[in-house]
């Protein structure tokens, strides 16, 4: 495996996506234990007190050993308790911020005189370059086919595109769902492979039993990609958008509505990548590392023999 460009104890190069409503402290110390990165959005938890317990409890869990964790903040201004949030996420000196939607400098500022480091979701070129002139450390390339809110373009231009112009930290977002996918997710230049649909169907994961075995019953043609639920484009699996009375057939583009309308609405209206043609079973997170460790070794040793 390639050296960690930042990180330590790293079992494998793999960064748990932050999900939201999916991603709690359970997910992310088991995560952090088995050897990857775990993060989670600080809105998983209602109040900014509530995140500071979690943070509290997280830390108190993990050892020196332990892989490093994360928290993902909305650097948007429809989100009003990203202050107060950033200031908690300095005080427990969180290893690494994760921002969304809005590239701030001050913020990266902020974290790197702690000691933190920044990695920033860009779906395009024209992202990409606010996010370095900003200074954060990596650029997360959430690719076409990722979960979650996404970007349409292939991983191997977005890959190729932004190197050009980045010498920083490359983590590759994307339908990455398997061991092999991560070695690829190398292969082209990332230095860190992000999962997120893969994780959602962890026994650890916050997500509802249903909202699990809808993955597991979906192909990547039960995705849909609208910007109709929350005003910015994402990848949402079909059947629930279905039961919600959306047709996934507006307008691509948009603006970011208000949060706690959008946080209603992403209860019952599931996210997922095209990854979710390679999922077939729900595991502990220990078990789906171990699994994805011996997929990763495996292909390596068959491209190198």
């Amino acid at each position: 495996m390639t050296p960690s460009p930042h990180f330590k104890n790293l079992r494998l190069p793999i960064i748990a996506a932050p999900m939201f409503l999916v991603s709690g402290e359970k997910l992310v110390i088991e995560c952090c234990k088995n050897g990857i990165v775990g993060t989670f959005p600080a809105l998983n938890q209602r109040t900014s007190e509530g995140f500071r317990e979690w943070l509290v409890n997280i830390k108190k869990s993990l050892t020196d050993k332990d892989a490093p964790f994360g928290v993902n903040l909305i650097a948007h201004k429809s989100n009003p308790r990203l202050e107060e949030d950033l200031k908690i996420c300095i005080e427990q000196k969180v290893p690494l911020i994760i921002t969304s939607l809005g590239a701030i400098s001050d913020l990266v500022e902020r974290v790197h005189a702690y000691g933190g480091i920044v990695f920033h979701d860009v779906t395009t070129l024209k992202h990409a370059k606010k996010a370095a002139e900003a200074g954060v450390d990596g650029l997360i390339l959430v690719s076409g086919g990722a979960g979650g809110h996404a970007g349409v373009i292939n991983p191997f231009a977005l890959v190729g595109q932004i190197k050009k112009i980045f010498s920083g930290t490359i983590i590759l977002a994307g339908s990455i769902s398997r061991g092999d996918d991560i070695l690829a997710a190398q292969a082209m230049g990332a230095d860190y492979a992000y999962m997120g649909t893969r994780f959602i169907t962890t026994e650890e994961s916050m997500a509802s039993a249903e909202y699990k075995q809808m993955i597991l019953n979906a192909e990547a043609t039960d995705i849909t990609y609208t910007a109709e639920v929350s005003g910015i484009p994402a990848n949402f699996l079909s059947e629930s958008l279905k039961r919600a009375g959306i047709t996934g057939e507006g307008n691509h583009k948009g603006t970011l509505g208000d949060m706690k309308e959008e946080a209603k609405a992403w209860k019952n209206i599931w996210s997922a990548g095209h990854g979710v043609s390679n999922i077939s079973d729900v595991l502990p997170v220990t078990q789906l590392i171990a699994r994805l460790e011996k997929e990763y070794l495996s292909a390596r040793t068959r491209l190198l023999s």
